[in-house]
């Protein structure tokens, strides 16, 4: 084909193939065995922590846990099923939530390799830029309705174990049921935002290799091992820099008034690991070779 005949085929993209791109992408993304089986898995987290705390309460006794934020809202779930929700985004955001989207991210461009579909779809008139984008949305999108199957499911579950209605703040205030409703939206969206940077952390060592399940072992283990060294206090200095270390500040939308200094440290901390690698996922893939 001459340099004249390939300008010819080239046309510009429509918006509305791009909008389709994206639909296919979720619809794909969404379809899989995997993704359901992880959606599965964290919408039963929430059952399983309000069946104990049920249990462990059945004669009168308090539950474990005590003090005022993260994981330690399970003391209050008994007077308000509310809490629930709050416990639930608490225990899986160190574990399951990121391990949920650094699976579905580090399959997203190796797992397109390793079945031999990654060059087909760079045919379609999309661009290695938009499609790459494309894939990011996607990831982005299942870290909002992961972090929305944990809500969901916690509220359902305290719904029927626990009574609901006006909450004490961790201020030491009483809000409304409705208002501890609108909390606890804004609560989900923080978490989900708190995994955007995992997200692009993801796609990037997705770029690195052909095999899905080595980037999506890879991903998972760079989680694990940030967790760990965020644990360390010889390290302090570099902890405020791990992704992680500002992800249960979403506990201060629980105060009256809402601190907002961790909060919006994790925003920009996950935003800056968004921009750094996914800048980095660009250029690697814009500029590999593509054999699969």
């Amino acid at each position: 084909m001459s340099r004249a005949e390939v300008v010819k085929t080239v046309r510009p993209v429509s918006p509305l193939w791009t909008f389709g791109l994206l639909r296919s992408e979720l619809t794909t993304t969404f379809r899989r065995w995997r993704t359901l089986a992880l959606l599965a898995v964290l919408a039963a987290v929430p059952v399983l922590v309000g069946i104990a705390v049920k249990m462990e309460t059945s004669d009168g006794s308090s539950p474990g846990g005590g003090g005022g934020g993260g994981p330690a809202f399970i003391s209050q779930i008994t007077n308000n099923g509310l809490f629930l929700v709050f416990t639930a985004l608490a225990a899986t955001l160190p574990f399951f939530l990121p391990m949920a989207i650094g699976v579905v991210a580090g399959d997203a461009i190796a797992g397109e390799a390793n079945a031999g579909t990654l060059r087909y779809l760079l045919v379609a008139p999309a661009g290695r830029s938009r499609l790459l984008l494309t894939k990011y949305a996607t990831v982005v999108i299942f870290c909002l309705a992961a972090t929305l199957v944990v809500a969901v499911s916690a509220l359902t579950v305290g719904a029927l174990l626990f009574p609901l209605g006006d909450l004490t703040t961790i201020s030491g205030t009483r809000i409304s049921f409705a208002e501890g409703l609108g909390r606890a939206l804004l609560i989900a969206l923080a978490v989900a935002a708190s995994l955007i940077g995992v997200a692009a952390l993801g796609l990037f060592v997705s770029t690195l290799t052909g095999s899905g399940i080595a980037a999506m072992a890879t991903t998972v283990g760079l989680l694990i091992t940030v967790q760990i060294l965020d644990q360390i206090p010889q390290l302090h200095a570099l902890q405020p820099y791990f992704f992680s270390h500002y992800w249960l500040s979403f506990a201060d939308l629980m105060r009256e008034p809402v601190y907002w200094d961790d909060l919006t440290k994790n925003l920009g901390l996950q935003a800056l690991y968004a921009v750094v690698f996914g800048s980095a996922a660009w250029a690697r893939f814009t500029t590999k070779d593509i054999t699969a």
